[in-house]
């Protein structure tokens, strides 16, 4: 059994792990890997570009991008993990700040090909005018209001004039799908988001721009868009691990939910159907993704040992640095709850969850720990 930076004795068992820590089961990830894949494929001549910025692992990027296939990544210290393990054609979905080129620019002399994003003509003359080899794309704002600029708008041929022949594509995230609820609603997000970005495509190659990269995605607009017509790829990544917002998104199941925090009871609270957990807002996060879906599952929801929502609806309400505090929506049972026990929270946003902790536990439906994998953290 490989592990990380620690090595555990005995370890062989849910039992045997430090809480809170976090357990990733490997059926789930194939599972939902497999998906993903087979609605990509769906569209002739569309590529999946997974994006690593939940897993932050070489292990789950074998899996996600097999071949050393094409990746997106988040941050530096991303990037440079990726490429020194094979992963070199990649795009960093952030918008660059003209410091980081430099460190673009070492990975890439060394073999790698890390493409920036920019919406900012400033960072694209910065980034034309850089001695080192860097390219970018970018970035359309398709109705987010996040980053990027409105494919009409004038901003967009100054960039990529800025750019000249370091213009890689165009770019677009979706990120406002997150809003919806029905695959109808999904769909819709996801022909705007394709609208959107190969207006912009257009328009450049109508000024004699060469566009070879366009890129959108977003988990459910990845699995939900009919049509995908004049896109080259897909990005997308929370759809690896799943979570109790994408599950009401319908992104996945129930039963899709590859990650969880493993945590020990510390505390039990009978008079307000309570029990406290090792596992507060540093190894849950405090987003509360679920907040406006239509079932509110607090910092979390509390699940047995094995993995089943075998407390009923336990949800994690109130979280302090290291404490969680689940109540029941109907009366725990405290005879299995014991001080010590062992339970695992499924997370309602998977990506800030997993930024807490530097490894996975990794299981395949049971309770017998299989490999540790690390992850990358940082910037």
């Amino acid at each position: 059994m490989r592990t990380g930076p620690l090595t555990y004795r005995r370890m062989t068992t849910l039992d045997d792990l430090p809480t809170p820590c976090l357990v990733l089961d490997l059926g789930v990830l194939r599972r939902n890997i497999a998906r993903m894949a087979a609605a990509v494929a769906r569209h002739p001549g569309v590529a999946l570009r997974p994006h690593l910025k939940t897993a932050k692992s070489r292990d789950v990027a074998r899996m996600a991008a097999p071949g050393r296939g094409a990746i997106t990544v988040s941050t530096l210290a991303e990037a440079r993990h990726f490429a020194e393990g094979g992963w070199t054609d990649q795009i960093y979905a952030v918008g660059i700040a003209p410091r980081k080129l430099d460190a673009v620019a070492e990975l890439n002399a060394v073999g790698a090909d890390v493409k920036v994003v920019t919406d900012d003509p400033g960072a694209a003359h910065a980034v034309a005018a850089h001695p080192g080899p860097v390219s970018a794309l970018v970035e359309v704002d398709v109705g987010e209001g996040r980053g990027g600029v409105r494919p009409e708008d004038d901003a967009l041929p100054e960039i990529a004039a800025a750019l000249g022949p370091r213009l890689a594509g165009v770019m677009a995230h979706a990120g406002h799908s997150y809003a919806e609820r029905t695959p109808e609603a999904m769909a819709a997000v996801a022909e705007a988001e394709r609208a959107g970005v190969v207006r912009a495509a257009e328009r450049l190659r109508a000024m004699g721009h060469a566009v070879p990269i366009v890129s959108l995605g977003s988990s459910p607009t990845a699995l939900h868009a009919r049509n995908l017509a004049g896109v080259t790829e897909v990005r997308a990544g929370v759809y690896m691990f799943g979570d109790l917002f994408q599950m009401q998104l319908g992104t996945h199941g129930p039963d899709g939910i590859a990650l969880t925090v493993l945590a020990s009871v510390i505390g039990r609270r009978p008079g307000r159907n309570a029990v406290l957990l090792d596992a507060g807002a540093l190894a849950l996060s405090k987003d509360r993704s679920t907040e406006a879906a239509p079932r509110d599952y607090g910092f979390g929801l509390v699940l047995d040992r094995a993995g089943r929502p075998s407390f009923g609806e336990a949800v994690v309400t109130r979280v302090h640095q290291e404490h969680g505090e689940a109540r029941g929506a109907e009366p725990l049972p405290f005879a299995r709850l014991p001080v010590g026990a062992r339970v695992r929270v499924a997370p309602n946003h998977a990506c800030l969850t997993a930024a807490a902790h530097d490894r996975y536990h990794v299981v395949d439906g049971g309770e017998r720990v299989l490999a540790v994998w690390e992850r990358v953290n940082g910037w």
